[in-house]
């Protein structure tokens, strides 16, 4: 198998499935996809590994697949990180410019003056994304390179996780034999997949539902402004059918899958779906209508706090764009039609672009994610070195900052 490093691996480690996406970088702009491989998961709930060895089982048999298909051999990937300990705020540093025109040493400086907040110790920094620059009290600037002034700011958006979670992750992917190149927060790798720019110049609210998690992120003015993790998602969904009608949760998988449908009214009278019993007892009959209704009550539920959610954050006015819908559970039938009438905005159901390659078999939102890892992937390469994460514990980060401060003195 040939080894080149144009290739980009996105590697996304969910509740339901594991998937692994490379992708092959021609020319610096056109990311082409040459190989697909999922796996079910089996060691994860609710976004959170709660198995080590069946998850690096699932991720070795995701990771072969796609190597067969692409007919090369990876060694590092870029993972997406998801459930309920994923914590977000905005914050805000200020520092006086040393020369006369702001340098990148000055804007590394304000952001880290922007990351000194308090942090308890069981948690961790993910991803620090700055929102804009303000320059002597002018905003609006997205890159202050080159400019002159004395005074520079910048508001930033900082997303942090529980340092067990995050290491986890990296020890199962590290045992599947593989290194890590930087986790992401799943909901950005996703926006990057399936967001114009002009929905993140205007305002648009993005949910990716997946299996464990339902994950939102609000653009605007091509920044992110808020994101969080809502723990119901097509796990619950699946559990409720299982109830509901009284049938297996592998049953209840396959059903939601095939006649499952969001909004009730878009159901035909006399509609009817054979449902498997618990326990060799025979089949049933059931009418359509009820399990339309049985996933209505809990989609319903999941957007309204997820409107709540929005409401909260301050930012309900400036989603001019509406709501994309992503992930697995965004395919179902009616999503978009409930989700209009909760949110009372414009959605649509995003799935992967602005890629080549076997786009027709990743043309489906429940790989936006994984896809969208890729294209996160491509820009970190353009912008500087890959980090490795191997442990990512505190005497990394001070060690790394006490080379930082050598670098800079001597």
């Amino acid at each position: 198998m040939s080894k080149k490093s144009n290739y980009i691996v996105g590697l996304d480690i969910g509740t339901t499935k594991i998937c692994c996406i490379i992708g092959e970088v021609i020319d610096d702009e056109k990311i082409d996809i040459i190989g697909l491989g999922q796996y079910p998961s089996k060691g994860l709930r609710k976004g959170v590994v709660v198995n080590i060895d069946s998850t690096v089982e699932s991720i070795k048999n995701a990771v072969e697949e796609a190597e067969l298909m692409a007919g090369c051999e990876i060694d590092s990937v870029y993972v997406g990180i998801a459930g309920g300990h994923i914590n977000s705020l905005n914050s805000h540093g200020i520092i006086a410019a040393k020369g006369r025109e702001i340098n990148q040493k000055d804007v590394d400086r304000v952001i880290e003056a922007a990351k000194a907040i308090a942090i308890p110790l069981d948690r961790e920094v993910i991803h620090v994304l700055p929102q804009e620059y303000i320059v002597d009290n002018q905003d609006g600037i997205k890159t202050p390179l080159g400019m002159a002034g004395v005074r520079l700011e910048a508001k930033v958006h900082i997303v942090t996780a529980a340092v067990t979670s995050a290491q986890n992750i990296v020890k199962c992917v590290n045992k599947a034999g593989l290194g890590v190149s930087d986790i992401v927060l799943e909901q950005l790798a996703s926006s990057e997949s399936v967001l114009s720019q002009d929905e993140r110049e205007l305002g648009v609210a993005m949910i990716d539902i997946g299996g464990g998690t339902s994950d939102l992120a609000i653009f605007y003015q091509g920044a992110i402004k808020h994101t969080s993790v809502l723990t119901i998602a097509g796990a619950q969904m699946t559990n409720d059918i299982a109830i509901g009608l009284r049938t297996p949760n592998a049953e209840a998988e396959k059903i939601k899958h095939s006649f499952g449908c969001a909004y009730s009214p878009l159901i035909a009278e006399g509609d009817n779906i054979e449902v498997p019993s618990v326990g060799g007892r025979d089949a049933r009959t059931v009418p359509r209508q009820i399990l339309s209704e049985i996933i209505e009550a809990r989609t319903r539920e999941m957007f309204e706090l997820l409107d709540h959610e929005i409401n909260e954050s301050g930012y309900r006015e400036i989603i001019s764009s509406g709501v994309v819908l992503t992930g697995g559970v965004a395919s179902m039938h009616g999503m978009a039609e409930l989700a209009e009438d909760v949110f009372q905005s414009p959605v649509r159901i995003g799935t992967p672009i602005g890629l080549g390659g076997l786009i027709d078999v990743v043309n489906n939102p429940m790989y936006a994610t994984c896809t969208g890892l890729i294209q996160y992937g491509s820009k970190r390469v353009k912008t500087g070195p890959v980090r490795e994460l191997q442990g990512r514990n505190l005497f990394d980060k001070i060690f790394s900052r006490m080379k930082d401060w050598a670098d800079e003195f001597f």
